[in-house]
Order: structure tokens, then C-alpha cells, then sequence
């Protein structure tokens, strides 16, 4: 995968500037360092740059690529392209590489905007069609690849990565309205004031008449009522069928490819299936949190290699560690964690990059998918448990709230947030996937300063949140655990997710990851079964366990889904990474922040070591949100609005 940096100058005398440009392309290496090109339009209104990792076609695949009128550069892979190539070359297209990249150019340039309906996999990408004078760019269904655009001086600018644009000379400034309601994790806006992501299944359409953003996909739960006919084995021979296929297509590569493997149904299922589809053992790499037993999934990973016959490798993370790459990480994301596990998934990319396997599968998208997560099975106990055993039913949610635990309170609610009753006039429950959500932005907020709160006033995120959905018809006859998965595919996915814990933390070591659960082909069969067919008693994921069951151990198929989160600092007192956030928090750079006030801030810090043990890491989220805020002002020197 690569990095790609565009831009149209929209107004009548304006040209692109090619030596901003390459700031801007250069500060991408991490993301493309086999090479770095662009493409400049005779007029010079249209800059196209592409730095390149080489993953296919290896010798002529390199971008810009053009036809006769046409150019573009591209971010990810086109799987089951080779097919398509043969049908267009029978068309009379002709090719000028072997890569996957160049399909999507004369699918363009053959039906248009349409052409994203024949493209599978994780991509964005930028066309300039020079004869009908449009810029069309796009990103993939669900966000894997990330696309971020702003308009500047007269002209649009497109980038896979924030810090390309604010090299290339547009300026970094706190968007306040975004941070107060949180449209950087619930819509499709940044930290940064002016700048948006293309959202996820949509494409952008520029002109000198001005730019339109269009959907192209979305998730389409069924309505309530509707049922699938056929038997349980059949369903589930059905999805394993297109479970291996999405495997597969995400095993061709020019280099070796690995798997990033926990102990969890996942990543164990995909090493299962790939190690079944491969004739050499694959390499599988897995995170140990060697301090803290409670988060160290590292035995069990290893059995499932031995059972897979792969080649096992451990990554030991410490929280030094963590501390030591922090701010690294945080320059990467260009958004707050919420948890150290971040950095544990950036020391693990440079560790597989460090081994020289470019390429890796992982498990991320199915708890989204296929109803993975602790909130969705309590908001099946509540709201729809028909289809259920009764009996299992009633033991759910208190098996829930231990599982709470171990995840900082970031699963479940520790309290009954005040103030949701819209999100039940709206969509008639509160989805139990927002209450922590909600817990956790009270908690900021108490530390705002007194002008942010008058700012704020009585916004809720929420509210805003889901103003900007198509309620009526995504959201209205479901089912309400489909509903809960709508919403947070729709926000945490894309936003926290596939960035937080999947592109940048690769990408910054210039790994490419593969995503088989996120395969759409893969989604839409999951998305139209029934809600029995994903949560079956006490049973998460059922669905993916039966088709994955013949490829994993015994105790993965049967064990509960653990979150991949790193130990929390709270608890580690006297330790490195405990110590960066009390120096962090208590210095300048919190204090230069327009947010916060700094002495809530600090009775916030002491009020901590005097709570339980399991009170402490509900404060985790907090500190780490409040540390990353600080990283970002250090690192990007972000102003206020009303500076420039």
C-alpha cells in the first residue's frame, strides 16, 4: 500500500505548487519507500504524487499511471484484478503494467463513477479524466485506506495522511467544534479546522463548479421479520466458502506474507484458513504484554501456531516501551487513543518490517461485522432475545459486567449516563456501545476550561451523531442489536478502529495489512442473517466460529472475546509510562491547549491513586486521550482558530 498526494487548483489563474508538493509527498516515505513520483498537467492545475510500496508488479508497477486522458494514483489493492485485466484487454483495453492498480483507471475510463462497484479491497485512489475536466476520488466501503481533503488558497487538496497536507503548506488549526462534538471519532471531520475525510463507501466528484461527495455503499441490516430459510449448516458451510475465498485473494503477493496472531477466534481462524491455502508455513507474530498475565495472550497464540504449523514469533512489549514510542505512534494517528494499545501495534509493525515480511493479514472488522462485542450481546439480552435459550439468557449480563473488567470501562458502562433519553426517542433504546462512550466524554468534559464549556453549552455528540445518519432508511425496522452495529460501523470503526489500531500503526513501518473479514463480499452475507445467526445465546460470533471451527483449537473456538488492549498505566505506578503522563499533563504543553483547564487537570491526576483498583482504569481512556491531545500540539504545533 502507498500514499498519494493531489491537488486541483479550481481557480481561473491558478497553478499547483510542485516544490510544496513534494514537502508534502516526502513526509509520506514511511508509507511508500520504494519510490516517489508524480504527474503535473501541461496547464499545471493538476498535481497527482504517488510514494510507492511495492507489493505487486514489483518491476513496471510504479505510479502515476496514465492513459491517453486519463491519470491516476491509487492507495491499497484491487484484489481479483488479474479477472478483470482479462476481460478489459478483451475489451481492447491496453495495460501498461501488471499491477492491480491499473484496472480501476480503464473501469473509469469504461462506466464511469460506476466502476467502484467492480472493485474489491482496501483502497483510495485519485482519476483526472482531462477531457471531462473532474478530479473523482474514492475510498473503500468501510474505510480501511484512509482519504483525507481540504480546500486551500483555490484549491482542493487530497491526502492519505493529515501531515502530507500541512507540509504542503496548509495550516494546522484546532477545529474547537470538532473536538467539543467529537466529529473526528462520529462523523467524518478531523482535529483540523477545514479538513474532512472522504467518508467511507463514498467518492468525491471536483469541478471549477465545485465538489460534491457522493455514497456509493452501505451496510443494509434487513428489517425485522425477515429470516433466512435455509439450515444452520448450510448458512455456515455458505459463509466459510466466502470466508476461504476472501483468504485467498489476500494471500497473492510478489513478497511474503504473515499473519498478525493473537489468542483470540479471529486472527487464530485466518492463520487456520491461510495455513490450509499455502504450501510453506506462514510467519505468525504475536504481541506479549511480558509484564501483566492478565493481558498476555502469547500461549495461546503460540498453540495455535504449532496447530497451524506456522512460524511463531514473539514481540515482548513493556510499558517503557510503550512510553519510549508514545509520541511517535501520536504523530502517525494524527487522533487520540484511548488506550496504550496503539503503540503495542506500532512496535509490532516495526518488528514484522524489521523481519522483512511487508505484508500481513489480520482479524480486524469481525466484532463489527459479525457481533463480536460485549455491548452487542447486552443489547440483545434487553431489547431481542427471541430465537434465544431463555435459561442462558438470564445468566448473560452479569457474566457481561465481569467481562467489563479487564477493559477500563471502555465496554460497558461502570454508571447509567445521564441525559440519553434522545437516543431512545430516536431510535427507541440507548445501544449499549455509546453509554461508556458517554462516560468517557463526561469525564473530558468536567476538565474542560470555562470558555470551552460555554462553548459547548448543552451539545451532545450524540445528537449531532446521529443528525448526520439516514435514520429513516438504515435505522428505522431493525433490529435493535443491528442498529448498535450500524452505528458504531458508521463512527468507531472507520475512525478509531481501522486507524487507531490498523493503517497507521502499519503504515508507519510501511506494512501493508489485508482485512479478509472486510472483505464486502464477506460483509453482505453476514449483514443480512438474522441476529440469532451472529449472538447465539451466550455465544458471540457464532457464525464466524461454526465456519472457522474445522481450522481452529478447541479452547479458541470456545473461548470469549477478549479486547486487544494494552495494561493500563494507571495501575502501573512509578512506571515509565505513568510517569510520562504525570510529567505530560502537569507541564507547558497541556497548558497551551485552548481545551482544558490545567488545575482540574491536576486534582483530576491526584484524585486517582485514592480510587479502587477497577475505578483507576476507568480513568485510563481520560489520561491517554488527554496525553495524545497534548502530543499532537508538541508535534504539529497546531494553532487556534482566529492565528492565521
Amino acid at each position: 500500500m502507498c500514499g498519494i498526494l493531489v491537488q486541483y487548483a479550481m481557480g481561473k489563474f491558478d497553478v499547483c505548487d510542485e516544490k510544496a508538493n513534494s514537502h508534502g509527498l516526502a513526509i509520506l516515505s514511511h508509507r511508500g519507500p520504494d519510490s516517489q513520483n508524480y504527474w503535473l498537467s501541461r496547464d499545471r492545475r493538476v498535481y497527482l504524487g504517488h510514494a510507492r510500496l511495492s507489493i505487486i508488479d514489483l518491476s513496471t508497477g510504479g505510479q502515476p499511471i496514465s492513459s491517453d486522458t486519463t491519470h491516476i494514483v491509487a492507495n491499497g489493492e484491487f484484489y481479483d484484478f488479474e479477472r478483470i485485466r482479462g476481460e478489459l484487454i478483451g475489451q481492447g483495453y491496453r495495460f501498461k503494467t501488471r499491477s492491480d492498480s491499473e484496472i480501476a483507471l480503464h473501469l473509469y475510463d469504461r462506466q464511469g463513477t460506476s466502476c467502484l462497484q467492480h472493485l474489491r479491497g482496501e483502497f483510495a485512489f485519485s482519476v483526472w479524466d482531462s477531457d471531462n475536466q473532474i478530479l473523482f476520488s474514492a475510498r473503500d466501503r468501510f474505510g480501511i485506506k484512509p482519504l483525507f481533503y481540504t480546500v486551500h488558497n483555490n484549491s482542493l487538496y487530497l491526502a492519505s495522511e493529515m501531515k502530507a497536507l500541512f507540509a504542503a503548506g496548509i495550516p494546522a488549526i484546532w477545529d474547537t467544534d470538532s473536538y467539543l462534538s467529537r466529529a473526528f471519532v462520529f462523523r467524518d471531520r478531523t482535529l483540523f479546522q477545514g479538513i474532512h475525510q472522504v467518508p467511507p463507501g463514498c467518492f468525491l466528484l471536483a469541478t471549477r463548479g465545485g465538489i460534491r461527495i457522493q455514497r456509493y455503499w452501505d451496510f443494509d441490516y434487513p428489517l425485522v421479520g425477515c429470516t433466512d430459510q435455509r439450515r444452520d449448516e448450510d448458512i455456515v458451510a455458505d459463509v466459510r466458502a466466502t470466508l476461504l475465498d476472501a483468504v485467498q485473494t489476500r494471500l497473492r503477493a510478489d513478497v511474503p506474507v504473515g499473519v498478525y496472531l493473537s489468542g483470540g477466534v479471529d486472527s487464530c481462524s485466518l492463520l487456520g484458513m491461510a495455513s490450509t491455502l499455502r504450501d510453506k508455513p506462514l510467519d505468525a507474530f504475536t504481541l506479549s504484554f511480558v509484564e501483566d498475565a492478565a493481558y498476555d495472550e502469547g500461549a495461546l497464540a503460540e498453540e495455535m501456531a504449532t496447530k497451524a504449523g506456522a512460524n511463531f514469533h514473539l514481540i515482548p512489549v513493556r510499558q517503557s516501551d510503550l512510553a519510549d514510542n508514545f509520541s511517535d505512534a501520536i504523530w502517525h494517528n494524527e487522533v487520540p487513543c484511548l488506550n496504550p494499545h496503539l503503540v503495542a501495534k506500532f512496535l509490532l509493525s516495526k518488528a514484522v518490517r524489521d523481519f522483512g515480511c511487508p505484508v500481513v493479514l489480520t482479524g480486524e472488522g469481525a466484532d463489527e461485522i459479525a457481533g463480536g462485542y460485549v455491548p452487542f450481546r447486552r443489547d440483545m439480552v434487553l431489547y431481542n432475545s427471541e430465537g434465544q435459550d431463555r435459561d442462558n439468557v438470564a445468566k448473560l449480563l452479569t457474566m457481561l459486567e465481569q467481562s467489563n473488567k479487564i477493559a477500563s470501562g471502555t465496554l460497558l458502562p461502570v454508571s447509567e449516563p445521564l441525559g440519553l433519553e434522545f437516543l431512545e426517542r430516536i431510535l427507541g433504546f440507548k445501544p449499549s456501545w455509546l453509554l461508556p462512550q458517554a462516560e468517557i466524554i463526561a469525564k473530558v468534559q468536567r476538565l474542560f476550561s470555562r470558555g470551552m464549556t460555554e462553548q459547548l453549552g448543552k451539545l451532545h455528540p450524540f445528537h449531532q451523531f446521529l443528525n448526520h445518519l439516514d435514520v429513516v432508511n438504515q435505522v428505522q425496522g431493525r433490529d435493535p442489536v443491528h442498529v448498535s452495529m450500524y452505528l458504531l460501523a458508521k463512527s468507531v470503526l472507520p475512525n478509531y478502529v481501522l486507524t487507531t489500531l490498523g493503517d497507521r500503526m502499519e503504515m508507519a513501518h510501511s506494512i501493508e495489512s489485508r482485512l479478509p473479514f472486510l472483505d464486502h463480499l464477506v460483509v453482505e452475507k453476514i449483514v443480512n442473517l438474522p441476529v440469532s445467526l451472529k449472538i447465539k445465546n451466550m455465544t458471540e460470533k457464532w457464525i464466524l466460529r461454526e465456519a472457522a471451527r474445522p481450522y481452529l483449537l478447541e479452547s479458541v473456538y470456545r473461548r470469549e472475546k477478549h479486547p486487544f488492549l494494552a495494561p493500563p498505566s494507571s495501575l502501573a505506578r512509578g512506571g515509565k509510562l505513568y510517569q510520562h503522563v504525570q510529567d505530560m499533563l502537569r507541564g507547558p504543553v497541556l497548558n497551551n491547549l485552548p481545551f482544558f483547564n490545567q488545575t482540574k487537570v491536576k486534582e483530576f491526576l491526584d484524585s486517582i491513586p485514592s480510587l479502587a483498583p477497577h475505578v483507576q482504569t476507568s480513568a485510563e481512556p481520560v489520561l491517554m486521550e488527554l496525553l495524545s491531545m497534548c502530543i499532537l500540539q508538541q508535534r504539529f504545533q497546531v494553532g487556534t482558530e482566529g492565528e492565521i
